[in-house]
């Protein structure tokens, strides 16, 4: 006889209680306790079961034996570079981003060029009929790709079991449900559940599995935070759907550097890898143009050249407008005031328009003198010559700090054509490359001006 109860969930860290509770002791969340129905069996183990004998020997750490993990080419270089290299066999991969971001369309057009992998793809979301119609899209056809439309997890494992696959893809996690949890698929009961017995299959049968994930309203991925533990490995896909870039992240990987990041560029016929972003991240004549400068940034382990765009002009109105794209509007603020205490630039009647071109969201502290110099640009209506790049976080003292990976910096500026770069002062301890272009070293913001604007 099965028994049902109602309990509370946290819907941020999956713990429960019989009754509703504002704010989470266990997580500290507020409004998070969401209701659910769960069944209990009645002739359930007792628990004396614990102490059955186990396959698993406890084992010396030194006597366990390491070695390179193998991996799966997955024939896209940014998707091998962002898990370290490639797909580990038995590992289990969470993707997440914002609807109609690619996910999907990422994972179809890279199953479809393993040809000599068997994969599964399971679809939650979709029929089979729209599956096809993605794939003509991409223009890539597979021997070796089965799908199959299916929510149902006992149903899933048996069309494993049938298939014997090497890879499988689960899309998405969210809409797939098990009859042993009396709850509605999507909920946290069911996403940890589904979750658990997944990653019990792909370590037990050494086969890698991928998740692909919603997201909710605040950006993290939707359901309990115990499935982006339980993963190796976390994935975010990002970008404007309004741009054609998408940038992968790893926010966690079991596997390989949380550092790395991939770039594909959205097309009608699928994503295409970039290798080279900052050749499409610049403007190819930006000559006699004010507001423009070129930033050398530091992206994971990535070095690439931003172009920097900046519109400064009188207020309209009485409140002087401040906007920032791809930039953190805040820092924008503060350099706005070093600008105008350090360097005497009076900005306190003027708008002021920050855009960072490609649609990318930059976070490295060394796009600030970029951001300071195509405002000044654009203030004086002066522009700076397109040959010349910088780099440099700025401080509240007006002084130009140093950056991390300079070398990575000057030699992506380097091989992309520019003939001077302005560096922080004393930035240069270890360098000993030679390389042919002028590297100007500048203390505070005033001598980095005097060098753009003379």
């Amino acid at each position: 006889m099965v028994k049902t109860k109602t309990v509370y969930v946290c819907s941020n860290c999956g713990n429960d209680s019989p009754k509703w509770l504002g704010k989470c002791p266990v997580c500290g969340e507020w409004n998070t306790y969401v209701e659910e129905i769960i069944s209990k069996s009645s002739n359930a183990k007792n628990s004396s079961s614990i102490f059955e004998t186990t396959k698993a020997k406890p084992l010396l750490l030194k006597d366990v034996e390491t070695g390179e993990e193998p991996r799966i080419n997955l024939h896209d270089e940014e998707l091998n570079r962002v898990l370290g290299g490639g797909l580990v066999p038995g590992s289990l991969v969470l993707i997440g981003g914002e609807p109609g971001i690619g996910k999907s369309t990422l994972i179809l057009q890279t199953v479809l060029g393993l040809n000599e992998v068997k994969t599964l793809y399971i679809s939650g979301e979709e029929s089979a009929r729209q599956l096809k119609l993605r794939a003509d899209r991409i223009n890539s056809n597979s021997e070796n790709c089965f799908i199959v439309c299916e929510t149902n997890l006992e149903q899933i494992f048996v069309h494993i079991q049938n298939l014997k696959p090497d890879f499988v893809i689960i899309d998405s996690i969210q809409t797939i449900f098990t009859e042993n949890v009396e709850s509605s698929p999507g909920s946290v009961s069911q996403v940890r559940e589904c979750s658990a017995r997944v990653l019990k299959f792909a370590k037990e049968t050494n086969t890698p599995v991928v998740l692909i994930g919603h997201i909710n309203k605040e950006g993290s991925i939707a359901g309990p935070k115990v499935l982006e533990h339980i993963v190796d490995t976390v994935l975010q896909f990002e970008g404007d759907q309004h741009y054609m870039y998408r940038i992968l992240r790893s926010i966690k990987n079991r596997f390989g550097s949380t550092a790395e990041l991939g770039i594909y560029e959205m097309r009608q016929n699928g994503l295409r890898e970039i290798s080279n972003p900052s050749e499409l991240l610049l403007t190819q004549n930006h000559e006699g143009l004010s507001g423009v400068s070129i930033s050398a940034a530091i992206e994971g382990v990535r070095p690439f050249l931003i172009e920097t765009q900046a519109l400064v002009s009188t207020a309209a109105y009485g409140t002087p407008q401040r906007s920032a794209t791809g930039f953190d509007l805040r820092r924008m603020n503060m350099l706005l005031a070093v600008l105008e205490k350090r360097a005497g630039f009076k900005l306190i009647q003027k708008d002021v328009f920050l855009n960072i071109a490609g649609g990318l969201k930059v976070n490295d502290p060394a796009m600030d003198l970029a951001v300071i110099s195509a405002v000044l640009s654009s203030s004086l209506d002066i522009s700076i010559e397109k040959h010349v790049c910088m780099t440099g976080e700025v401080g509240l003292s007006g002084e130009i700090r140093p950056v991390n990976r300079i070398e990575q910096r000057i030699l992506e500026a380097e091989k992309l054509g520019f003939s001077k770069i302005l560096i922080p002062q004393n930035n240069l301890k270890g360098f000993t490359s030679k390389v042919n272009i002028e590297i100007v070293q500048v203390r505070k913001v005033e001598e980095a001006f005097r060098q753009l604007f003379g």
